[in-house]
């Protein structure tokens, strides 16, 4: 079966006083209709890999790849145009603590229908009975109620639960999602990635799960990969993290708190095990 998703060689750079500097070094990638983790420290370059999967870098950022294939469609390809087209309709993305990404003077259901009409033509009674429908999806309770309100007027955990309903309500074939729940607490952080898992797997769409904690991909992803300055430095599947290889995926491992701590201090990082890498 053809991958959903096919990157050869990314490769991002931006300018800086001291000349370019590339913050995504040669990455290669290849996703079906499961669910992909990249994890790493931040600066490691994952989110700029999600940006450049939806053509979100503009000018003075470059990209360019030896192949950025989504579904048969070679994404460098796509003009400005054809990339709206793509982006929701094909492809979402879930920005870190989304819920700023809403419109504070639109309600709810007026900026979950805008994400649906601007793909998808339909009466408004079907539009506002997908809206609700994608609320409960979302388990919002009265999503009538909810569909009225604006964004200063629902909880964290309520607003990302409404993002979630946005980018998924046309129904994409792939979701990106860049550390979703950064700003919720430990228990809503469990309500929406079980959400997402269920909203994904249940529509058989590819997930591309950006993430800092190792644990939370490990539960949640099919496969991982693990970044460090714009590298991948390993590549395998969730199951096998704990017998990681590489210097600074066992360094991230190390460095993770445990429930029974007996250790007096967390160790740091050794930079110098993987440099050159």
């Amino acid at each position: 079966m053809k991958p959903l998703l096919e990157i050869e060689n990314l490769r991002i750079t931006f300018p800086t006083p001291a000349g370019r500097v590339e913050v995504v070094k040669g990455l290669n990638l290849s996703l079906g209709r499961e669910r992909l983790g990249i994890v790493g420290e931040s600066g490691s370059g994952k989110s700029m890999t999600g940006r450049a999967i939806l053509r979100l870098i503009r000018s003075p950022g470059q990209v360019s790849a030896d192949k950025m294939i989504f579904d048969g469609i070679d994404l460098q390809a796509q003009s400005t145009r054809q990339m709206r087209g793509l982006r929701g309709a094909r492809m979402s993305m879930v920005m870190q603590d989304p819920k700023f990404s809403l419109n504070p003077v639109m309600t709810i259901g007026k900026q979950i229908a805008e994400a649906m009409r601007t793909h998808e033509k339909l009466p408004r009674a079907a539009v506002k009975a997908r809206v609700h429908e994608m609320l409960e999806a979302v388990r919002i309770n009265d999503p009538e109620h909810v569909a009225r309100l604006y964004p200063h007027e629902v909880s964290g955990g309520m607003g990302q639960r409404i993002m979630i309903a946005m980018m998924l309500i046309p129904r994409p074939d792939l979701l990106i999602a860049d550390e979703p729940t950064s700003a919720l607490d430990v228990s809503v952080q469990a309500q929406v990635l079980d959400l997402i898992d269920e909203l994904v797997t249940g529509n058989g769409m590819g997930l591309i799960l950006i993430s800092h904690d190792l644990n939370l991909v490990a539960r949640y992803c099919d496969r991982i990969l693990v970044m460090n300055a714009g590298q991948v430095v390993e590549s395998c599947d969730a199951a096998d993290l704990k017998n990681a290889t590489h210097p600074y995926t066992r360094g991230l491992l190390a460095a993770i708190p445990q429930m029974h701590e007996t250790r007096d201090t967390l160790p740091v990082l050794d930079r110098n095990a993987w440099s050159g890498t």
